[in-house]
């Protein structure tokens, strides 16, 4: 008897010896990109309170914030995009995933999204969130990184849809 596909999405994590329909491949996009996008709203709204002065932003507390909250977005983002591929990720409450798990993973799947990780990991999390580098122009590309990323999950939706 073959499986029969699900309703609607009850776990994010496939097994091995099911497949997700088209339906579902899409709920699961846009829960994770909804999901992504309001991490990195909130980030653009700490970023504000950062108060920027010329080409440096003035509070750091608000910086690091803003940059940890959109680098957290990014990995949500990652983690749509590696289950709609049929990675699994591993439980979090068991094992937690670094860094090299999502560059492993991309370097086989999409190598330009894999430099954006890079950069948005190495902006974001170590310079931004870690370092507080106060720099108006290095946090915005960081940004752009974590944008490309997240939005690559909506665009995953487009294609499937058409």
């Amino acid at each position: 008897m073959a499986n029969k596909p699900k309703p609607a999405l009850e776990s994010a994590v496939k097994k091995t010896d099911e497949y997700m329909t088209i339906q579902e491949q899409n709920e699961l996009n846009i829960r994770y990109y909804s999901e992504a996008m309001r991490y990195l709203d909130n980030a653009n709204e700490n970023l504000k309170q950062a108060q920027k002065d010329g080409k440096m932003y003035r509070d750091t507390k608000y910086v690091r914030s803003a940059c940890g909250i959109a680098y957290s977005g990014v990995l949500v983002a990652l983690e749509g995009f590696l289950i709609s591929k049929g990675i699994h990720t591993p439980d979090s409450k068991r094992v937690r995933k670094s860094i090299e798990f999502y560059q492993y993973n991309l370097a086989k799947l999409d190598k330009k999204m894999l430099d954006n990780l890079t950069c948005a990991y190495k902006i974001l999390h170590l310079y931004g969130y870690y370092d507080g580098i106060q720099n108006v122009n290095v946090i915005k590309e960081g940004f752009d990184h974590a944008k490309y990323i997240v939005n690559k999950i909506k665009l995953e939706e487009i294609i499937i849809n058409h």
